[in-house]
């Protein structure tokens, strides 16, 4: 094979790295040439593998860096990119990684918040495999399910399965452009998750690639592995090529409605309401609730804005009628309301006009901004004093926001033990906090904002241990250094069980049975039993 003088550089860049790292592997074969033969012939790597001499290298590198916290100079870049454009190109690289003790990061739509799926920060080489070509997804209308490759986007998911049926859809994120591998690894949620619950309640099988390079399906996994991966995070354990997920039934017509209210317009009395109801109202109904500092009546004052975001799978007459008698506070009226398909639906929650052209969700490309965000639980109504004292801090603060996203439905009736995803009866909402910014300037100002706001939340939320959505990733909650077995699991018991509570101990044992050498690892995995 002929390289280009730029190629050749790469590989002499990227092979004294690894000799550096590893210097008994100088005689060896090389990392490169341990992929060329461990892939299959017919589908050649060559051309998945790029090195930072490569042109491609930054486009695909940024391509899915979805924080640019994490796209400056001094971020750490992967010595090498595997874009695998098929499923032995995946092999390979869990192969030869291991082979070579190199450390592997899985991307599939780059919405890791912490960037823990594209960086490191431990400063040791790595290099990252890139899911993103793997995107198919195959409806199959007979058995009202789909397999669904984890590279592909869920505005992909969506648009294919709308393709085929007009009633049939998928109980996932509201952001098209989140990849499927970790969303639903790691127990991906959205506005029907009250009637139908997680997507890892949804599945029914996967194929992933294991520790040792083989492919598993469900039955070849077994029932521990396959619950492991069904919300536990697959990064822990394996690689995850694609998952075989149940569609549900969705009426030809939904309604959608966005209405905000000021602390001049009752806004502390209807949030007051809303969270004695959001989590008993029919399941069918899911209200977030968003949190955001406004300009007040006065210019030199600041208030709070509450915006109510939602949608009942059903005609807004029977909307109306639940709000007039559950929370006539918010006094939502018919205008307010938006009779429309399911598939559009979701254009309104991306703040897409309703009658944008669905192939708009096939679209990849996002505004990308700084963030940090940062999960709670809240398992008791807040008091209206509560709520004074919530909004006096958020007016001080005035960047971050918090959505509160409403439990109960089908929530409250899943087993906290049925996947690695514990948080399920007893908790009235979740909290998202966040905060965007355009200038790297504003960085640590910013990120400390949200943790001021998250620390003064402390009396409002769960305790014991103050629970964490595990797909929020958030690296103040701890950072797992890998530096020894015993160090490893403290460090990682640490976070993991603000993520998974009770189900921790089920996914280390898992984790010690099925990748003992921790190969499958990053600054947030599950750790090995000492």
């Amino acid at each position: 094979m002929k390289h280009s003088r730029t190629t050749l550089l790469a590989l002499i860049f990227f092979v004294v790295i690894i000799w550096e790292s590893n210097p008994s592997l100088a005689n060896d074969e090389t990392f490169t040439q341990c992929l060329t033969s461990n892939s299959d012939p017919e589908h050649p790597i060559s051309s998945a593998v790029i090195f930072p001499g490569n042109s491609s290298y930054s486009s695909v590198l940024e391509a899915y860096i979805r924080n640019l916290r994490f796209n400056t100079s001094t971020t750490p870049k992967p010595f090498l990119i595997i874009a695998a454009t098929h499923e032995s190109h995946v092999q390979a690289a869990v192969t030869c990684g291991r082979r070579h003790n190199l450390q592997m990061k899985t991307r599939s739509g780059g919405h890791d918040y912490d960037g823990l799926s594209y960086v490191t920060y431990s400063g040791k080489p790595f290099f990252v495999l890139d899911m993103f070509n793997l995107r198919s997804v195959d409806v199959d209308l007979a058995s009202k399910t789909a397999w669904v490759q984890t590279g592909a986007i869920l505005g992909e998911v969506y648009y294919y399965i709308w393709e085929k049926s007009k009633t049939l859809a998928y109980p996932a994120g509201i952001c098209p452009t989140v990849g499927v591998g970790g969303h639903v690894s790691g127990g991906g949620y959205g506005n029907m998750m009250r009637k139908y619950g997680l997507t890892v309640d949804n599945t029914v099988d996967a194929r992933m690639v294991d520790v040792n390079g083989n492919i598993l399906d469900r039955k070849m996994m077994g029932e521990d592995l396959y619950w492991a991966i069904n919300g536990g995070g697959g990064g822990s354990f394996g690689v995850v090529l694609a998952y075989k997920i149940n569609l549900v039934e969705v009426p030809e017509n939904v309604t959608v409605f966005r209405v905000s209210r000021t602390l001049e317009q009752n806004a502390t009395e209807i949030v007051h309401q809303w969270q004695q109801v959001a989590s008993v109202l029919p399941d069918e109904l899911f209200i977030r609730v968003v949190l955001d500092v406004q300009n007040g009546t006065v210019s030199s004052q600041k208030t709070v804005r509450a915006s109510f975001v939602g949608m009942f799978l059903g005609d807004a007459t029977t909307l109306l009628s639940i709000l007039n008698r559950r929370l006539p506070e918010l006094g939502l009226v018919r205008s307010d309301c938006t009779e429309t398909s399911w598939i559009q639906s979701v254009l309104f929650w991306t703040n897409i006009r309703v009658g944008t052209p669905e192939t708009v969700l096939l679209q990849r490309n996002q505004t990308v901004n700084y963030l940090k965000r940062k999960s709670d639980y809240v398992r008791e109504p807040i008091s209206r004093t509560g709520l004074e004292s919530i909004w006096k801090k958020m007016i001080e603060l005035e960047i971050p926001t918090m959505a509160f996203n409403p439990y109960g439905g089908m929530m409250g009736r899943v087993p906290s033990t049925a996947t690695p995803f514990p948080y399920r009866a007893g908790n009235l909402w979740k909290i998202q906090y966040g905060a965007n910014w355009r200038e790297n300037r504003l960085t640590n100002r910013y990120m400390e904002l949200t943790r001021e706001l998250y620390r003064f939340m402390t009396p409002f939320v769960s305790k014991n241990p103050r629970q964490s959505y595990f797909n929020y990733r958030d690296v103040d909650l701890g950072i797992n250094s890998h530096d020894g077995i015993v160090r490893s699991y403290v460090e990682g018991e640490r976070y993991g069980k603000k993520y998974f509570n009770g189900n921790f101990e089920r996914l280390v044992k898992i984790k010690t049975r099925v990748d003992s050498g921790n190969f499958f690892r990053n600054e947030q995995s599950i750790p090995v039993k000492p």
